[in-house]
C-alpha cells in the first residue's frame, strides 16, 4: 500500500484547510472508495476551501461549477455544435469532463440542472443528443450546499442524494483554528500556492488497493442488519437501499486503508454509518430530505439497538 501518497495528501490539505481534520479524512475516504461527497453547512465555514484544497492537491483536471438558478443542464454536460465549414456536428464537453468537479452551492441549481449530474455520478458517463461519452478516471464530484432554510435553495431529490457516498457537516471551527484563519487567510494566499502531491494514477492505484481490503463476513452481516433496520423502523418511510449498503462497505474499506490496514475492523463500519446512511433515509414526519437532525437521530437509535460484531 502506498501510504506516502495518502499522508502527503492529508498534509497538503490541512496546510490550508484550518478546520475539522476529521472532515479531511472523510473526503479522502470518499476519494478512495470511488464515491462523491456532499459538504453541507452554513456559508463561510470553509466548504469551498476544503473542496478546492483536495482538487489542487491532485495533479489532474479541475472544474468548478458555481450553481445558480439560471444554470442549464448543457452548462454542465456540454453541447453539440454544428460546424458549417465541415458540415458536421462536434461535441463541446462541459465542465463535468474533469477529474475533480466542484459543484459549489449545488442546491441553488434547479432540479432539472441537478439531474444532469445523475448519470455522470452513477455511471461515469454523459449522454448528449443520443451519444454517450466516457468521463475521465478518476472522477469525483465534491459538492457543497447551504442549509435548506436559506433563501433561494432547492431540495436535492432522493435519487440525487443517493449518488453521494458521504455527506458531512464541517461545523464552526475551534477558536484557535478561527484565529489561524484570520491570520493566514488561506483562501487568498496559501490556497493559490498549493502544489499537487499526487497524480490521477496514484489515486487509481489507491482505489485498487481499497477494493482489495478484506471485509469479514461478520461485518458484511452487520452492514446488512443496520440497513434492514432502517427499512423496518416505524419512523422511516424510505430506508437504505442496497446501493447504500455497498457504499458503507466501500467507506469502511477506505477508512481501513487510511489507517494503514488491509483489513476492516468494526470501528471502520460504525464510524461511517451516520455519514453514509443518514442522508439516504426519509422519515415519515417529513416529505423531503431536509430534516438532517431527525435522520441522524434515527440512525443513532438504530446504531444503539443493533449489536455490532466483536
Amino acid at each position: 500500500m502506498n501510504m506516502t501518497a495518502l499522508n502527503d495528501l492529508r498534509k497538503n490539505i490541512t496546510s490550508v484547510f484550518l478546520g475539522n481534520e476529521a472532515a479531511v479524512d472523510r473526503v479522502l475516504v470518499c476519494l478512495l472508495a470511488r464515491g462523491h461527497i456532499l459538504i453541507e453547512d452554513v456559508p463561510g465555514v470553509g466548504k469551498t476551501v476544503l473542496a478546492r484544497a483536495i482538487a489542487r492537491s491532485i495533479d489532474g483536471s479541475i472544474a468548478r461549477i458555481q450553481c445558480t438558478p439560471d444554470l442549464l443542464p448543457s452548462d454542465v454536460t456540454g453541447v453539440t455544435i454544428y460546424e458549417r465549414e465541415q458540415a458536421s456536428f462536434r461535441f463541446q464537453p462541459g465542465p463535468i469532463f474533469k477529474n475533480i468537479v466542484i459543484a459549489d452551492e449545488i442546491n441553488r441549481a434547479t432540479p432539472r440542472t441537478q439531474s444532469a449530474l445523475l448519470e455522470a455520478m452513477a455511471e461515469e458517463t454523459v449522454t448528449v443528443d443520443g451519444h454517450t461519452h466516457a468521463l475521465p478516471d478518476p472522477f469525483i464530484v465534491i459538492a457543497t450546499q447551504n442549509p435548506y432554510e436559506f433563501e433561494g435553495t432547492y431540495f436535492l431529490p432522493e435519487n440525487q442524494l443517493d449518488r453521494f457516498l458521504i455527506r458531512i457537516s464541517l461545523g464552526y471551527p475551534a477558536p484557535t483554528d478561527e484565529a489561524r484563519v484570520i491570520e493566514h487567510q488561506p483562501e487568498r494566499r496559501e490556497l493559490r500556492e498549493l502544489s499537487p502531491v499526487a497524480t490521477p494514477d496514484d489515486i487509481v492505484k489507491l482505489r485498487v488497493a481499497t477494493d482489495e481490503v478484506k471485509l469479514d463476513q461478520a461485518l458484511i452481516n452487520y452492514i446488512i442488519a443496520v440497513a434492514s433496520a432502517t427499512r423496518s423502523h416505524e419512523e422511516v418511510q424510505i430506508g437504505v437501499s442496497p446501493r447504500g449498503s455497498l457504499a458503507l462497505a466501500q467507506a469502511a474499506k477506505g477508512t481501513a486503508l487510511l489507517a494503514g490496514r488491509d483489513y476492516c475492523i468494526p470501528e471502520d463500519v460504525v464510524s461511517n454509518v451516520l455519514a453514509v446512511f443518514a442522508h439516504r433515509i426519509i422519515s415519515r414526519s417529513t416529505m423531503h430530505e431536509g430534516d438532517t437532525l431527525t435522520a441522524r437521530r434515527i440512525m443513532q437509535q438504530i446504531l444503539e439497538t443493533t449489536p455490532s460484531p466483536a
